[in-house]
């Protein structure tokens, strides 16, 4: 028999997840630091919504001697999204000495991170194609508002979503519009679930 706090967990997470995509906004077109917002090639991924992860602590670990590899349920996620052709990008903080642009910081990034690599799959680093926002200046690293903002004009009108470790980044990106969701949290998801991602599409 199920306890009661068990069904109250369940019932909670029922209202935070309605009300979160109840109230989230659609983004809204807007020129952004990559250019114009892009749209899927056809039949190969929706147009929307689109999908933002932090990348540390959300989707990687880094251990105590320094290697990285997917946390637990982050590799499935990834690829529950892909088989439901969802987009999906990072905004994540990295040295802005790292490029000059979001394309040469991404690439030093997964030099970085596969360097240090031992998980059994590799980093689906694939999947993010050209939607990875990092910063250009140290003042626009997390939490300033930059990388969002961003973001959500490459998306177009597309709605989007962001999911991180910290409850700083979500309230962030949920005051920009994102629809956010804190990962790791006890009796909730570890993710935000994939066929409710799939509902902003609609």
């Amino acid at each position: 028999m199920t306890s009661n706090s068990s069904v109250r967990a369940r019932l909670a997470l029922g209202a935070v997840l309605v009300s979160t995509l109840l109230c989230a906004p659609v983004a809204a077109a807007a020129p952004g630091d990559a250019g114009t917002a892009r749209t899927a090639p056809a039949g190969s991924e929706h147009a929307c919504p689109v999908v933002y992860f932090d990348l540390g602590e959300t989707l990687v670990h880094t251990a105590d001697d320094g290697s990285t590899a997917y946390l637990s349920g982050a590799a499935s996620y990834l690829r529950t999204l892909r088989e439901r052709h969802v987009r999906v990008g990072l905004i994540t903080n990295v040295p802005p000495s790292w490029g000059a642009t979001d394309a040469e910081r991404a690439a030093r990034l997964k030099q970085e991170v596969d360097a240090t690599w031992r998980g059994p799959v590799p980093f689906a680093w694939e999947d993010f194609g050209d939607r990875i926002r990092t910063p250009r200046t140290e003042a626009e690293r997390k939490p300033s508002p930059v990388l969002w903002q961003r973001a959500k004009a490459d998306s177009g009108r597309c709605r989007v979503v962001y999911q991180a470790e910290t409850a700083q980044e979500v309230a962030v990106a949920s005051s920009l519009g994102f629809v956010a969701y804190q990962v790791g949290r006890p009796h909730r998801p570890a993710f935000l679930p994939a066929g409710l991602v799939e509902l902003l599409g609609r």
